[in-house]
């Protein structure tokens, strides 16, 4: 199983409130199941992300928000983009993933970055570390997660993190997929070539054939076959009904972000990410729609235009 069309669920500021607040989560999952999306994910965050809205606006808890849409839906995949590797020690999240594996019938995917959000860790208690720490600490991570998903049972003494002999029952599958999200190609892209199923790339849109090229190279370098580790992009959609409200809504987006957005109409959009993402040797697309994917309509709209680009 892999991710051809996703669909990311970045914000929970709805009106309504916080009352009808995983109603319109619920909402938006099943549109996009019901409309060609094959994975529905959400951010491992506990504070809104800069960009997206402030610190304080509403952030659900990612694995009880997926546990409950596992209860909600009955044939989409489900996982974070991606799960922040510092906020949990390694064989509770093989233990969390693996559960909601078992809920779900066999649709979870795990996606696990190294973190990077400090203002998180600084005010909740989280150890931030150095840039180079984090990633010693994903690298140690996957060295124990990787073999919990796949009915092993690792023994592993690291700098960061331990186990001996840790158990991981029930599971579900054989092995429970894993996606790396980043760009990163010395550390990321590298440890992705070794655990990895999928690898998410988090770039500039100009930057995509490079970074799939380093990609393939770090398989290579390992004896990997680059066919086997499957790759996806992240970006984010503004659907519109006419050229000139496009126009308005580029004028005043930041230019920082929009090397990463597709606004337009369904068919510009699509047009789009054929050319420039999948064009680029990218196999899917994981699009997130912060501004109105809360709207009743608009992601069977961006499915509808979206599913017939991908092959499944």
């Amino acid at each position: 199983m892999t991710i051809s069309l996703g669909y990311q669920i970045p914000n929970f500021t709805y009106p309504g409130g916080v009352e009808t607040l995983f109603d319109t989560v619920q909402a938006q999952a099943r549109e996009a199941e019901a409309s060609g999306f094959d994975t529905v994910l959400v951010m491992d965050h506990f504070y809104q992300l800069p960009g997206l809205g402030t610190p304080d606006q509403p952030m659900m808890e990612a694995y009880s928000t997926l546990a409950a849409l596992a209860a909600s839906t009955s044939t989409i995949q489900l996982s974070t983009l991606v799960t922040g590797n510092t906020y949990r020690n390694p064989t509770l999240l093989a233990k969390t993933v693996s559960t909601l594996d078992v809920i779900s019938h066999g649709r979870a995917i795990l996606g696990l970055g190294a973190g990077w959000f400090e203002l998180e860790h600084e005010q909740l208690g989280f150890d931030f570390d150095t840039f180079t720490e984090r990633f010693e600490k994903l690298d140690e991570a996957l060295q124990i997660i990787h073999p919990m998903l796949r009915d092993e049972r690792p023994e592993f003494t690291g700098k960061w993190y331990r186990a001996h002999g840790a158990m991981n029952v029930p599971r579900f599958r054989d092995a429970v997929p894993i996606m790396l999200g980043g760009q990163g190609e010395r550390k990321t892209f590298r440890l992705a070539a070794r655990f990895a199923d999928h690898m998410n790339i988090i770039a500039a849109i100009e930057d995509l054939p490079h970074k799939v090229q380093v990609l393939r190279q770090r398989a290579e370098e390992i004896d990997r076959d680059p066919a086997t580790l499957k790759t996806s992009y992240l970006a984010s959609v503004v659907l519109t009904e006419n050229r000139a409200e496009t126009d308005a809504l580029l004028a005043e987006l930041p230019e920082d972000r929009r090397n990463r957005a597709f606004i337009g109409t369904a068919d510009v959009v699509a047009e789009r990410i054929a050319n420039d993402v999948l064009g680029a040797g990218v196999e899917g697309i994981v699009v997130n729609a912060p501004s109105n994917g809360h709207v009743p309509g608009v992601v069977t709209a961006l499915g509808e235009a979206l599913s017939p680009l991908v092959q499944r």
